[in-house]
């Protein structure tokens, strides 16, 4: 069997957003109850961290993994990734379709998040906060407008000049008003925040949240590491994408855990949960919701089953 490459440019022709956020939709409703999904092999190199991400579904036969790797390497920049998808044949384990899947992962991720504030967020949400500027910030902008009709667009990047090149960079790809910000108005301000950088620390307090916020917390992925507070996630309503992820790898909640200030049960549903209608979160307009994202491979594999079924 011959074996298909995607390059990154492949990839991000192929990869349609909307059609990605239905589709991730639809697995985590449908498919999620009867995939496999081992848990995610992660170890240290010299230089980063490498991570191993497979996951199969046997309905619809269709098997593959991810590969990724993080550096943290004197030269280049703190959190530099690059991933690798390999689709695979069911039968014999052998890579069917090998594609970069650096831009794969940046749109997977802002996917998931623009699912969770389809059922999350408050229908009139008006104003967008995101807490960085990097490629998994553009990508959330790009993804989120397309299930809220935000007006408003407020940017928080680790300082003023990057935020205001970070907004320059943006109005010329959208009509939208986008403006820099501080953290606190970031975080007062927005209807709908997300957190996609690489603190390890709260970047915000989290009493400066406002009645009927949503929340997309999905930079952080070691229990050790968080973007928000203790306040800020006691005081909301909280999914996750699953909960093996979430209990083993989401510092922002497992650090409240540990000391008390929340129990498990501050956990109301995962997202297969949510999309299904088995469980209802947000209650009123003044609830505040919070989707933590650690990485599903489910989520990885939706998206190349898109980019090979696009390719053919």
């Amino acid at each position: 069997m011959a074996v298909r490459n995607l390059a990154e440019n492949d990839v991000q022709r192929l990869l349609d957003p909307g059609r990605l956020i239905d589709a991730i939709e639809a697995a985590f409703r449908d498919r999620y109850p009867r995939v496999t999904i081992p848990a995610r092999t992660h170890f240290n190199l010299a230089d980063g961290l490498f991570l191993a991400m497979p996951c199969y579904d046997p309905a619809n036969n269709s098997l593959g993994m991810k590969l990724v790797g993080l550096t943290s390497k004197a030269g280049r920049a703190q959190g530099d990734v690059r991933a690798t998808y390999l689709k695979l044949d069911p039968e014999t384990g052998a890579p069917s379709c090998v594609m970069g899947a650096t831009y794969l992962t940046e749109l997977r991720t802002a996917a998931t998040s623009a699912v969770a504030t389809r059922h999350l967020a408050r229908p009139d949400a008006k104003t967008l906060g995101i807490f960085g500027t990097g490629r998994e910030a553009r990508a959330h902008l790009h993804a989120l407008l397309l299930v809220r009709d935000f007006e408003r667009v407020l940017v928080c990047g680790s300082g003023p000049s990057r935020s205001r090149e970070f907004v320059d960079e943006m109005v010329r790809s959208t009509e939208i008003k986008i403006e820099a910000a501080t953290p606190e108005q970031c975080a007062a301000e927005s209807d709908v925040i997300c957190t996609c950088t690489n603190s390890s620390e709260p970047l915000f307090d989290g009493k400066l949240l406002q009645p009927g916020t949503h929340l997309n917390l999905v930079g952080a992925f070691r229990p050790n590491t968080r973007e928000v507070d203790d306040v800020a996630v006691e005081r909301s309503r909280v999914v996750v994408d699953t909960y093996d992820g979430a209990l083993s790898e989401a510092g922002e909640l497992i650090i409240p855990m540990a000391s008390g200030r929340i129990t498990r049960e501050h956990i109301l549903a995962d997202l297969h949960e949510l999309v299904s209608g088995k469980k209802t979160v947000r209650r009123s307009r003044d609830d505040i919701t919070l989707f933590k994202s650690v990485g599903c491979a489910l989520e990885d594999l939706v998206a190349a089953e898109l980019c090979e079924a696009a390719q053919i």
